[in-house]
């Protein structure tokens, strides 16, 4: 990234993925039932690592913290950030103007590994989710929820390419 409009592009990419995510997610647990992300119990698992908590057997049983719905909620955004700022560090500013789908497509699927290996053991669910009740519905929902944020980032640069 050779300049702070740069930084701006690959910062509303990350969050113009993120915001697309979150409308493919509100309209599967609206139309289907499909259940959302609770990013509720993630700010709970984050509000308790400062204390030396990393890992949670049971996360619903775990004491609440202060604000942990808007800290679930703002460590999903600036998780959404740091995603297209790497998507742009890694394929370089050329790609905010001339975007291809297939750089966040690998990008958001190879970071897969995130949740899989941290988050979802963090939280009580197993390498994977191999604790839920459902190990393949979980990983596949996790791949899908990922490719939809990829594709909402190579939107999102789209739209931006297109303003510029």
């Amino acid at each position: 990234m050779t300049d702070i409009m740069d930084i701006i592009r690959a910062v509303l990419v990350g969050i113009g993925g993120t915001i697309i995510l979150d409308i493919y997610a509100f309209l599967l647990q609206r139309l289907f039932g499909v259940p959302a992300t609770n990013w509720q119990m993630v700010g709970r698992w984050l509000g308790h690592m400062p204390g030396g908590n990393f890992i949670q057997t049971n996360l619903g049983q775990v004491r609440p913290v202060l604000g942990e719905h808007v800290l679930g909620w703002a460590f999903h955004y600036g998780i959404g950030i740091g995603y297209g700022l790497l998507l742009v560090s890694i394929w370089g500013s050329k790609w905010l103007f001339e975007p291809g789908i297939t750089e966040p497509l690998i990008l958001a699927l190879v970071l897969l590994v995130l949740p899989y290996f941290i988050m979802m053991p963090g939280m009580g669910m197993g390498i994977a989710g191999s604790q839920t009740p459902k190990p393949f519905v979980t990983r596949l929902k996790s791949m899908i929820g990922h490719s939809i944020f990829g594709i909402g980032m190579y939107l999102t640069a789209r739209l931006l390419a297109a303003a510029a």
